[in-house]
């Protein structure tokens, strides 16, 4: 008698997560994606050097996931980080632990682990067809269009892993959310995660400054405040201090209209020791090179104290407060099509905790598809492998199979 034969519908992190563990069990398994090539958003993750999990402890780690947080730790407690590290290392990929205690693949890029990957899944009998766009059910079988004309593909079981809204081009667009609505399953709505913030810099400090990174700063917001770095652009800031803040931020704006965003330029200083450094004068400096010298501001830190309405005080109690609290407005924030991931999506009351959803049995649902969000730093990837894995358990729960059956 064949195997049961599983349905994954993309080609994502935690859809070829599932897919692996699925295919370890003995099970057939099918992936389906919409895009020409697998894993896209995973290789744009990685071209800056892909940081796969966070090496803090596990307690810590839990909590990064704000009201998901307690879902959301059952499924580490199925795929730790140090599942997920052990896992990269036995696909040929040595990881490291950065000085930020995020973990790295030594090749940075996300290119050779995922290569190393498919050819681990196609060893293991999976196939993956691309171009394949889900359109719904048929007479119980799940339709697809295809370069061929629709498609019906049966399966014992389904997992739905195709992403969120953000970074549409590369695939997750949430074009899903009609099908499942349309069935009964509830989904919040999309609202970008870890995303810049709009803030009316003047076109003078525009020009000069976009792209320019504020380096080892503290923002504050409200009583939360992160150490980092945020990067200039046109429109406002980015860069990792400030996606850690995106969640509340976001809620501040969609609050009140704008919200209050309070940059530390020198952190490491207190107020006493950074006037102590001013007071000695700036002699024949100029503003700019005093500033450099006596505070240790670049000129990008330079330029955003000058973008505060009023003159740069000069006495140096009052200058030393106002470089340690440089208060912007952030107006809004940046759209799903510039956002990292997305907050929204199908509600985790609509699935048991197998990631079956209730309204669907013998459907589940993995990765940012679900209603949770993370900031950057190890958390998302981890959380969306992980979910991988919870929805695999579950599918061999739901038909009676053992993880470990051939």
């Amino acid at each position: 008698m064949a195997p049961p034969q599983v349905l994954i519908v993309g080609a994502g992190p935690a859809g070829l997560f599932a897919a692996e563990r699925l295919s370890d069990a003995g099970l057939r398994v099918i992936v389906a994606d919409r895009m020409p090539s697998p894993a896209r958003k995973f290789l744009m993750a990685g071209r800056g050097g892909l940081n796969l999990t966070h090496s803090e402890p596990i307690d810590r780690f839990r909590g990064r996931y704000a009201e998901a947080a307690p879902r959301i730790a059952a499924w580490l407690d199925r795929l730790s980080p140090a599942d997920l590290t052990a896992w990269a290392e036995g696909l040929g990929q040595p990881t490291f632990v950065g000085s930020s205690g995020r973990v790295f693949p030594q090749a940075m890029k996300a290119s050779p682990l995922l290569r190393a990957w498919l050819a681990r899944l196609a060893e293991r009998g999976v196939t993956l067809n691309a171009r394949w766009t889900w359109t719904g059910w048929a007479d119980g079988e799940t339709t697809f269009d295809t370069p061929d004309g629709l498609r019906t593909v049966p399966a014992d079981a389904v997992v739905l892993a195709m992403g969120g809204a953000s970074w549409p081009r590369l695939g997750s667009d949430g074009g899903w959310r009609d099908q499942l609505e349309a069935r009964g399953v509830e989904v919040a709505p999309f609202r970008p995660a870890n995303a810049g913030v709009n803030v009316g810099w003047s076109d003078v400090f525009a020009d000069r400054f976009a792209g320019q990174p504020l380096k080892t700063v503290a923002l504050t917001h409200g009583d939360r405040t992160v150490r980092g770095e945020a990067l200039v652009a046109r429109y406002g800031l980015e860069g990792g201090a400030v996606y850690a803040l995106s969640a509340d931020l976001r809620r501040a704006v969609d609050r009140d209209g704008t919200t209050t965003l309070t940059v530390d330029l020198r952190p490491d200083l207190s107020i006493e020791a950074l006037a102590a450094r001013l007071d000695r004068g700036r002699g024949k400096d100029s503003v700019s090179n005093w500033l450099r010298k006596a505070a240790g501001l670049s000129p990008v830190a330079v330029g955003l104290l000058r973008e505060i309405p009023g003159e740069v005080p000069t006495g140096a109690d009052k200058l030393a407060r106002r470089i340690k609290a440089v208060r912007l407005t952030v107006t809004g924030m940046q759209g799903l099509d510039r956002a990292i991931s997305s907050a929204g999506g199908v509600r985790l009351d609509q699935v048991d905790e197998r990631l079956m959803l209730t309204a669907l049995p013998g459907v589940f649902v993995a990765g940012e598809m679900l209603d949770w969000e993370a900031p950057t730093g190890g958390y998302l990837l981890q959380a969306c492998f992980a979910s991988g894995a919870v929805a695999a358990d579950g599918v061999l729960e739901w038909l009676g199979r053992d993880r470990g059956a051939a």
